[in-house]
């Protein structure tokens, strides 16, 4: 969770961006609980890996805490001092690195139904995609076992993407290669990578196999966080889960689902929906509002939203459609 999250602004700037929150909770906590239910077994500690503490700071440790103790956890909390890539950073949770544990990127969200196989050292979770060139993804032998990972192949490989979630049977043999890699100071782009302690491992005949997601929504920037809160609507929705807090003001005003709206929120003289999350305490009034994402304490008057992405605390008075504002931001 180390990085600022920069593609994500004006959003990222003052909350971590695996904090912000996608149909209705934060994209780290979602993430964490999906993964637990995909592994179907008890989890004894959830290591968190955060950057500067003058921004990821005692809220953030606070609220990562809360998270892993709801699943019955231990949180352990550690800093990457310096934005050296994916092995560096597992390598900050040192001190977590033994037996077995899933490794997975916090800007990121999955709907997966399967069985981890027992017979495989470890497991990197693929979804298949229309056009591999444009990811890293995995080269399987005639045993649908992982021989090779390739970053954006010229040339057909595979269609099964790596989605940067992992399973290790015991995550210390990853953590010993990724020693080897900081000690012979093997980088990739100026960065120490993950898929080098694991082409280690595959060299000493480790077995890898694929999980594949159902699923795989990213939250990297403004539009495709959009679109990965609309997917996530829809599949709550599927799901029979309760989107709308009771507590919530209608007046004069029509909720097209799926829809979350937080506690305490008031609709007045609007239409807000389909595909629209709104945090706690905000004042909707005389709005349209769809195909968005609004965060908490927010007012929004005269407004016909389509495609927008408001922060926490924001005053928006206006007749501008697709907007990205940040938080304690006013158009009035």
């Amino acid at each position: 969770m180390a990085g600022r999250g920069s593609r994500l602004r004006p959003h990222s700037l003052t909350v971590p961006k695996p904090l912000i929150p996608v149909a209705g909770q934060p994209i780290v906590h979602r993430l964490v609980k999906d993964i637990a239910k995909v592994l179907k077994q008890p989890i004894e500690e959830i290591a968190f890996v955060l950057g500067d503490p003058a921004f990821f700071g005692d809220d953030v440790v606070e609220s990562l805490t809360e998270l892993a103790e709801d699943l019955g956890a231990k949180a352990s909390i550690y800093r990457q001092d310096q934005p050296l890539g994916t092995g560096h950073a597992i390598m900050s949770a040192k001190p977590s690195l033994s037996g077995p544990a899933v490794i997975a990127y916090a800007d990121t969200l999955i709907r997966a139904e399967f069985d981890l196989d027992p017979n495989a050292d470890s497991v990197i979770w693929t979804k298949k995609v229309q056009n591999p060139e444009a990811y890293g993804v995995v080269k399987l032998n005639d045993n649908q076992e992982i021989v090779e990972l390739v970053e954006k192949p010229e040339s057909f490989v595979s269609d099964q993407a790596v989605i940067g979630i992992y399973y290790f049977k015991d995550v210390a043999v990853l953590k010993d290669k990724l020693q080897q890699v900081l000690d012979e100071n093997v980088m990739n782009g100026g960065e120490y990578q993950i898929n080098d302690g694991i082409k280690r491992m595959m060299a000493d005949g480790r077995i890898f196999k694929t999980g594949t997601v159902d699923e795989w929504m990213d939250c990297g920037n403004k539009a495709v966080t959009l679109e990965t809160n609309a997917k996530m609507l829809g599949f709550l929705s599927q799901d029979n889960e309760d989107l709308v807090d009771q507590s919530v003001s209608l007046e004069n005003s029509k909720i097209i689902e799926p829809c979350y709206i937080g506690k305490g929120t008031v609709l007045r003289n609007s239409t807000v929906g389909p595909f629209v999350s709104i945090g706690k305490d905000c004042v909707i009034e005389n709005a349209t509002v769809k195909n968005s994402l609004i965060q908490n304490q927010t007012s929004i008057k005269n407004a016909n939203l389509d495609e927008a992405m408001i922060g926490n605390f924001v005053k928006y008075d206006g007749n501008f459609t697709k907007i990205s504002i940040g938080d304690y931001s006013a158009l009035e």
